[in-house]
């Protein structure tokens, strides 16, 4: 671990030199996303995440870092994302957060514009706010999370995302969202809202690539993106039950897939999608007089759905007879054309 360590730093130092020599204050390294964020794990499932918001074009792109098994990082103010690279590197090489932050900072030429909330795998928290990051700045740590602001409207922005995430129940993603909303509730950024982004992985990596990324969303552009963010991951957690209850179809797990299609049709409800895949498994489980009160109402808000119906039943993915088809469609349905 200690040369893997050793590579790893000389990489991050001679990276940093490199810039310092051109004496590029606006290029890779120095970046201005004075922001707030969380860096946190969930020790229920292991899962880690972080979630940002910034005054700062596509901030997802920049703050948030994060490696199932490893740990999470947020690196901001003036960033460096080689803060979230190597740190990552460091955490998976066997080192500490704590450990990892001191020396990357160490070997950092500019350590007082740095903010930087780091999280291992074991929950254990490391921060760092420079002594020139701009006011109101600071962080907040506790157990299994780590807080941190700058550039804020007002004081007290820390203290608020710790209260409000302590408080909080629900899905790791959910408790980092209110994190951000207690944030914003305060005034957030002095600059205004732009963008913002959540990103969590498993406790442990997936069998192929991307599986352990559970969540990652991203605000680019946007006057409210908090508000926004809260949007797509209601979305988001809507067609995981809709990928669920596809999965439970593929192994004729019918009531699996009903009680999946019912949850995404409760959280979107007015989604025609999810409406209309929960029609489809209630013919397959038998229960054609069910579906048909959902396929009515999804025809008559769009009527070209009528057209999937016969494709699924040619496709296998619909079991239904010419006479249970009809029923489905009624009358209206389009002649295809040859």
């Amino acid at each position: 671990m200690r040369s893997v360590a050793v590579v790893i730093l000389i990489t991050f130092v001679s990276l940093h030199t490199g810039v310092s020599r051109a004496g590029s204050a606006a290029g890779s390294v120095l970046r201005p996303v004075h922001t707030y964020s969380i860096v946190a794990r969930d020790p229920a499932t292991g899962q880690l995440g972080v979630a940002v918001q910034s005054h700062w074009f596509s901030v997802g792109q920049l703050v948030p870092w994060a490696r199932a098994g490893v740990g999470a990082v947020a690196t901001q103010s003036f960033i460096d994302v080689r803060y979230g690279r190597a740190g990552l590197e460091l955490m998976a090489a066997g080192m500490p957060a704590d450990t990892a932050l001191t020396q990357l900072l160490k070997a950092d030429p500019s350590p007082g514009v740095r903010q930087v909330g780091m999280i291992d795998a074991q929950g254990r928290i490391a921060q760092h706010t420079g002594k020139q990051c701009i006011q109101y700045a600071g962080h907040v740590s506790g157990r299994n999370f780590a807080v941190q602001a700058n550039l804020m409207m007002t004081a007290g922005v820390p203290e608020a995302m710790a209260a409000a995430y302590r408080e909080s129940q629900g899905t790791l993603a959910e408790r980092m969202l209110v994190a951000l909303e207690a944030a914003q509730a305060l005034g957030g950024d002095l600059r205004g809202k732009q963008s913002a982004a959540i990103l969590v992985v498993a406790a442990d990596p997936g069998k192929h690539p991307g599986d352990d990324r559970l969540v990652d969303l991203h605000i680019e552009d946007h006057p409210t993106p908090v508000k926004e963010l809260r949007r797509l991951l209601k979305l988001h957690t809507a067609y995981r039950h809709m990928n669920l209850g596809d999965h439970a179809l593929e192994r004729n797990d019918i009531e699996g897939a009903l009680a999946h299609y019912g949850q995404a049709e409760v959280l979107v409800p007015g989604n025609m999608e999810m409406k209309f895949w929960h029609a489809v498994a209630l013919v397959n489980a038998g229960r054609v007089p069910e579906s048909l009160p959902l396929f009515t109402h999804i025809f008559n808000e769009d009527s070209d759905w009528r057209e999937l119906v016969p494709r699924l039943v040619d496709a296998g993915l619909l079991q239904a007879d010419l006479a249970t088809t009809q029923r489905i469609t009624g009358p209206g349905r389009k002649e295809e054309k040859p």
